[in-house]
């Protein structure tokens, strides 16, 4: 090859492309070569037809399948983001753009972290680039357009949902107690069906869901999923309007093709109760002040502290109080507090337990655990939850109180030192199911 005597052959600088695919069902991912499998092969071929311009694709896979472009929160995606951040990747190629995003607003979030770290974005079947106003134009008309087609297919699937609950249909969901699903229909569970009407005779008959939950869980009776009842459970069994044979859609009650299970007499004498006695029931829970550490306080010698009270005129003062005082037994030289004011070391619990929730890896730690087990959480509703913890924490009754401290703690040592609380970590998991998964496993909607 000529060149003129000392002229420097020019070689096109080095790009580092990195191809994301993306499939947002799972269906057929498990083939041979699917989906995500076809958009990199097209976008390996593209890539290879930009050789001579210094293109080569990175090892590095980024292929997120069964995920929605709805979100920003996919596994690939972030690791890609976080390779860009660093600086390992000068073009990132997709197969159309939809396969990045189908939000306008989360494409523009995109483009600002590409930008800002000079990274180039390639649609293989979408030809523009980024860098000019006239691609930025196009890339603004085909995202307005997905993000339409994204929103047009979720009206329609909310208008099909409410037209088939009109007509009674079940349209999936946790199956209620008493129920099976069969053909997409419900068909009772004549077992389960014994237990629900047990259930709502006994509570006409007690006409308390308190004194119905302990007696339910001491005869070791169960949900649809296994656990023991709780008054919680009981009242949205109560109030489901699927066991008189209505199907439910934002509120509105429609007739049901399934059998009902609970008559409409007893159905009415069940909500008379329920309408006539809500507020006497919730101020005679309030009245009471159950010992929020009963059974888990002790002192540095292992004797138990139970709870106990004194009343002067009106006031009532509670305390902790050794059983070594009280059933006058020997003391040691230096056997630490003996009596404390229960609402001093209660605070004190209280606040060690709203310091465990605030903690990040106590918060990821128990979104890990609950997605072991298989419990349907979403990391966004965790979060916002233990956010308002505290706020919650005071409307709830003192038995809901009580009952979540058994769970979140283990034991309470008080000494001379001051009080060593020792946390059950996994308790907050148990906490956070009762919390976010009502609505979604046991609404009965």
């Amino acid at each position: 090859m000529n060149r003129a005597p000392g002229s420097v052959l020019q070689t096109p600088r080095r790009l580092r492309c990195a191809i994301y695919t993306r499939k947002s069902s799972e269906e057929g991912l498990d083939m041979e070569f699917n989906s995500l499998d076809a958009q990199r092969e097209a976008c390996e071929a593209y890539i290879a037809s930009q050789r001579s311009e210094g293109w080569a694709a990175i090892r590095e896979p980024y292929d997120d399948g069964g995920v929605s472009g709805g979100t920003l929160e996919r596994p690939a995606l972030q690791r890609l983001l976080a390779d860009v951040e660093a600086g390992l990747i000068d073009v990132i190629v997709v197969y159309k753009i939809d396969r990045l995003s189908r939000s306008l607003m989360d494409f523009a979030r995109l483009v600002e972290i590409f930008d800002r770290n000079q990274v180039t974005f390639v649609s293989v079947t979408q030809s523009f680039n980024t860098t000019t106003s006239m691609g930025r134009l196009t890339l603004n008309i085909l995202l307005s357009f997905a993000q339409f087609e994204r929103e047009v297919i979720g009206e329609r699937i909310r208008d099909k949902f409410a037209a088939s609950r009109k007509r009674g249909m079940w349209m999936g969901g946790y199956v209620p107690l008493g129920y099976d699903v069969r053909d997409r229909k419900l068909i009772i569970n004549e077992a389960e069906a014994a237990t629900v009407q047990m259930i709502f005779k006994r509570f006409v008959a007690i006409g308390s869901a308190t004194k119905l939950a302990k007696a339910l869980v001491a005869e070791g009776v169960r949900t649809k999923s296994g656990r023991l009842v709780d008054k919680g459970y009981i009242y949205r069994l109560l109030n489901s309007r699927v066991y008189p044979g209505e199907a439910t859609h934002k509120g509105v009650s429609y007739p049901g093709e399934h059998a009902p299970i609970i008559d409409r007499s007893l159905w009415d004498k069940v909500h008379s109760i329920l309408q006539i006695s809500p507020r006497l029931r919730a101020a005679n829970a309030r009245a009471r002040t159950p010992a929020l550490l009963k059974g888990l306080i002790f002192t540095e010698t292992g004797c138990a502290m139970t709870p106990a009270f004194t009343k002067k005129g009106s006031r009532q003062y509670r305390y902790y109080v050794s059983m070594d005082v009280i059933r006058n037994r020997p003391l040691d030289e230096n056997p630490g507090p003996l009596r404390l004011p229960a609402p001093m070391v209660e605070d004190a619990v209280i606040g060690e337990i709203h310091r465990m929730i605030r903690a990040p890896e106590i918060t990821a730690r128990t979104i890990a655990a609950l997605r072991r087990e298989g419990a349907p959480v979403e990391e966004a509703a965790v979060v916002a939850t233990l956010a308002g913890f505290e706020r919650l924490w005071g409307a709830l009754y003192p038995a809901e109180q009580a009952r979540i401290v058994q769970l979140l703690v283990e034991r309470i040592t008080v000494g001379t030192n001051g009080i060593a609380v020792d946390l059950r970590k996994e308790g907050l998991g148990l906490v956070l199911r009762d919390m976010l998964l009502p609505a979604k496993e046991e609404a009965f909607a």
